[in-house]
Parts: C-alpha cells; sequence; structure tokens
C-alpha cells in the first residue's frame, strides 16, 4: 500500500463539477492498494500517518503531528500510484487491487484514521477533480513494504 501525504493548508475534491468534499489545514492523502495488501498494511499506513511530524511546532520546526494540531485529512484514492513503469513508456497497473477489493481497503484505512482524525473521503473509482494547496511543500511517499 502506498501513500502520498501532502501537509495542506487547504484542499478539495470534485466529482462532476460538484464539490465532494474539503478541508482547511491537514493532509491530502493520496492512496494506491497493491494485489498484496491486508489490514496490516492498512494499521502500518494509519499509524505512521497520524504521528507524522511534519506541521511546524511554536518554533517553525516540523515537530507536531496531525493529532497535535488538530488538522484534517482529505483522503483520495489513487490506482495509479502501483504504476509499474520498468519496462517502456506505458505504465503497466497490474500490481493495483481490483476495484471491488480495493474498496474495502480504502473504506477501511478511512474509518481507522477517523478514529484520530476527522478524515473526508474522495469518491472510489471516480474521475476525481482534486485541488491542492501544498503547504511548505512538503510531500512525504510511505510505501507499507518498506516496514
Amino acid at each position: 500500500m502506498k501513500a502520498v501525504i501532502q501537509r495542506s493548508k487547504k484542499s478539495s475534491v470534485s466529482v462532476d463539477g460538484n464539490l465532494i468534499n474539503k478541508i482547511d489545514s491537514g493532509m491530502v492523502i493520496l492512496l494506491g492498494v497493491s494485489t498484496t495488501d491486508t489490514s496490516e498494511d492498512v494499521d502500518y499506513l494509519v499509524r505512521k500517518i497520524v504521528n507524522l511530524r511534519i506541521f511546524d511546532d511554536e518554533n517553525g520546526i516540523m515537530n507536531k503531528s496531525i493529532i497535535d494540531v488538530g488538522g484534517e485529512i482529505l483522503s483520495i484514492s489513487q490506482f495509479t500510484l502501483q504504476a509499474d513503469t520498468k519496462k517502456g513508456n506505458r505504465p503497466s497497473y497490474i500490481n493495483a487491487m481490483r476495484g471491488e477489493d480495493a474498496i474495502k481497503y480504502y473504506e477501511e484505512f478511512n474509518d481507522k484514521l477517523n478514529g484520530y482524525v476527522r478524515t473526508y473521503p474522495g469518491v472510489f473509482g471516480a474521475e476525481m477533480m482534486v485541488n491542492i494547496e501544498n503547504d511548505g511543500p512538503i510531500t512525504i511517499i510511505i510505501d507499507s513494504k518498506d516496514k
């Protein structure tokens, strides 16, 4: 399971021109589920993300977690994070879990995050317009297979 985490001042997700969800200060997470992922991968990512110290303390040092600052999360499913680009120029998505299975892990991920921080989802499988105001810019990539 791969997650791209961006610290955000404000972000939103829309489908067909309709606003689905938005956040003010917090994180935008792009999540890609692979064919080998399990609930253990979800648990690992959730623990890492909610404790990730990427928010400034009183001295301007990145020393606080999203829990510490009371931020929100905008969570977006993105199967293209599982792209394999080793051969040729056309990415292969053979490592991406099929949608009907991946949605279960995406929803589990969001539910578990919601236990710590208010988490707003995108629309799984939809063509989404995601607007991210990256703060910093701060972007962190976590792969649950790289423990």
